[in-house]
């Protein structure tokens, strides 16, 4: 399938390690593990967000934009990696945080200070509306603001998962690795779209299902079906049936998002000490833990294979300490 991809401005470090996780397999007693290592992209400690800004930075310099503008929660990863992205090319950047000041300057919202990034806070205000404020303040100044949505889950976002698919199927066919399942955190969708679509145009003869985060699964299934379809469009890729491909599991979402349960621990701690590698609280480690949960009811069996696509996020770790111990 013909894919016409736009401009982009390489920022990771690709393609990303897909390593078995020997350990892991032989402990929980199921499936073959694998890990693709989007924690391994290298912008600011990485993750799968470095991934769309390359897209994402790409279209803003092509429209002369010199600000970037995007928004996320206080410990947010892709806020982290656009301010990152924005030091490298010369770039101003302001972060909509939600919710009130923090106490404590602390893992990821560290990283974006000393990244040079602005920091607004929406309080009890819709971050949309916030968001526009800031653009018109940039513009008062001279510069030419470009905003990033959420997560980076725009089409230009969920381009990049397309084409880490295509990173993948060669990496898979390269070491004659056949996967039946692809499994990964799943919130703003962006990931999501990408990697479905990507599945398609690929080729990919596996299942593909996102651990939902913080959203019902009907809710999820339709945002990432709407963006996926977008997407396709966008690419110049001939019209797909994409909804059957929507998987979501919202069997894990516990108290919320970002509230740290015994799931996300256990899985944690079991990754790291097995096989070295870190999670983090809100998205990783809990996708890590319902992918445990799944094989130990036999969902996943002896003599399949699943990849889990770690999306990084171990950055956040450090304020999540009085939960984690």
């Amino acid at each position: 399938m013909n894919v016409n991809y736009p401009g982009r401005k390489p920022l990771a470090y690709l393609p990303t390690p897909l390593e078995k996780l020997e350990r892991l397999s032989k402990h929980l007693g199921g499936p073959d593990i694998y890990m693709k290592r989007d924690d391994q992209t290298g912008l600011a400690t990485g993750g799968n967000k470095t991934r769309k800004l390359e897209f994402l930075v790409a279209d803003a310099l092509a429209q002369e934009c010199d600000h970037l503008i995007t928004t996320g929660a206080p410990q947010s990863n892709h806020c982290r990696q656009t301010a990152a992205a924005a030091a490298r090319f010369g770039m101003g950047c302001s972060l909509v945080m939600r919710g009130n000041p923090q106490k404590e300057m602390q893992g990821n919202l560290l990283l974006s200070k000393l990244l040079g990034a602005h920091l607004y806070w929406t309080g009890d205000r819709n971050r949309q509306e916030v968001m526009a404020e800031v653009a018109d303040e940039q513009r008062i100044m001279g510069h030419k603001p470009y905003i990033i949505p959420l997560g980076g889950s725009n089409v230009m976002g969920a381009t990049s998962y397309v084409f880490a698919m295509k990173e993948l199927t060669e990496q898979l066919t390269a070491a004659s690795i056949n996967i039946d399942f692809i499994v990964f955190a799943s919130s703003s969708g962006g990931t999501h779209a990408g990697i479905v679509l990507g599945a398609e145009a690929y080729d990919f003869r596996g299942q593909v299902l996102g651990i939902s985060v913080d959203h019902p699964a009907k809710e999820l299934q339709m945002q990432v079906s709407a963006l996926a379809t977008a997407t396709a469009t966008h690419l110049g890729i001939s019209p797909v049936s994409i909804a059957n491909r929507v998987e979501v599991n919202d069997d894990y979402l516990g108290d919320g998002y970002a509230m740290v349960s015994e799931t996300e621990r256990e899985a944690i701690q079991m990754v790291a000490q097995l096989e070295g590698i870190l999670l983090d609280p809100v998205y990783t480690g809990r996708a890590m833990g319902g992918l445990i949960d799944l094989i130990r009811w036999g969902a996943f069996t002896r003599g399949q294979s699943v990849l889990f696509w770690h999306t990084g996020g171990a950055a956040a770790l450090p304020a999540f300490v009085d939960k984690l111990l």
